[in-house]
């Protein structure tokens, strides 16, 4: 390698080394400015997730630039989680979108340095008809931090820009307290997997999130046989259920056993088809619960190697409502 070839090589993997340089110093200052923020978190942040929770109304997320941004995403937190919220652009809120907040509402202002010339006509307007304010700011002596009922003030820190002028660390903390005040809020509401489930209907979460009583097949699909019966009327209901299995029911309508295809390789004889079910079946199948969700099932089919399940309510462990099959988890993208 010529010296001209050697320079350009030595210069590329020193580039290369202040690329990554450049990129680890923002992990790390961001990450010390989040740690910093878990311990700021005090009684004010208490209270201004008991002033939402107490609302009547929707939580009203503002705020202007990359803080705006970064409000879309909080109030879009919130809704998902059970809290009604959405996004008021200030520029707007000033051309007629004030119409929109009520007594009812809670107004969360961002502005990191809190002199935020756009917000003022929405903080003039929340002082004026006494709508609850919360500001999100980095100083508590601005004029938003001054004038909120509650300010949720931001540990002083370093932009991870190295020129300290485009909204990095703070922006990041602004979403961190977004998330924090949304999963509080969860939980002091209670929020359960059911109304989580019901805001996200669709894609992976909505999936995930489905029950075994949303999916499975109802007690006249069963594929059911009852003690006494002989193995030769068993197959044929075996075979035009389509589930691979038949359940096993004693006189009361209570599951005592299953016919899988290992029970039949396993007793298959010249007389099989004049046994007695309960001669070839397996005792105590395994069931789930209609309220629990598929991909529990799911789980459990995979790590005890069968294809269905037989599902009961909670109340009666014994008596089925119902079959879920493998592939009914599968079509409905529960994986």
């Amino acid at each position: 390698m010529n010296r001209s070839s050697t320079a350009r090589a030595q210069g590329k993997e020193s580039n290369d080394r202040d690329i990554l340089t450049a990129a680890r110093s923002v992990v790390e200052i961001e990450s010390d400015a989040v740690r910093q923020l878990a311990g700021c978190l005090d009684a004010k942040f208490e209270e201004a997730v008991r002033m939402i929770a107490g609302a009547p109304g929707h939580v009203i997320v503002t705020g202007m630039g990359k803080s705006g941004h970064i409000g879309r995403k909080i109030a879009a937190t919130l809704a998902s989680t059970g809290t009604p919220a959405f996004f008021v652009h200030p520029g707007e809120a000033s051309h007629g979108d004030l119409g929109m907040v009520t007594h009812s509402n809670v107004v969360i202002a961002i502005s990191n340095s809190g002199e935020t010339s756009e917000l003022s006509d929405l903080v003039v307007y929340t002082r004026r008809f006494e709508i609850p304010l919360i500001g999100i700011t980095s100083r508590a002596e601005s004029t938003l931090g001054r004038r909120a009922d509650v300010a949720l003030v931001l540990p002083k820190m370093e932009e991870a820009c190295p020129l300290g002028l485009a909204p990095t660390t703070s922006t990041t903390l602004t979403l961190v307290l977004g998330d924090a005040l949304a999963v509080a809020l969860l939980s002091h509401k209670g929020f359960t997997h059911e109304g989580f489930r019901d805001f996200h209907p669709g894609g992976r979460l909505g999936n995930v999130l489905q029950r075994v009583r949303d999916i499975m097949h109802s007690a006249e699909r069963m594929p059911v046989a009852q003690l006494g019966e002989r193995m030769g009327e068993v197959l044929i209901r075996m075979s035009a259920g389509g589930f691979g299995c038949v359940g096993v029911f004693d006189g009361q309508e209570v599951l005592v056993g299953i016919v899988t295809d290992g029970d039949l390789r396993r007793h298959m004889s010249p007389d099989f088809v004049d046994l007695a079910v309960e001669e070839v079946m397996s005792p105590h199948p395994q069931t789930i619960a209609a309220g629990a969700l598929a991909a529990e099932a799911l789980k459990l089919m995979t790590e005890s190697r069968i294809n269905g399940l037989f599902v009961v309510d909670s109340g009666n462990d014994r008596v089925p409502v119902g079959f879920l099959h493998l592939h009914d988890c599968l079509r409905s993208g529960v994986y």
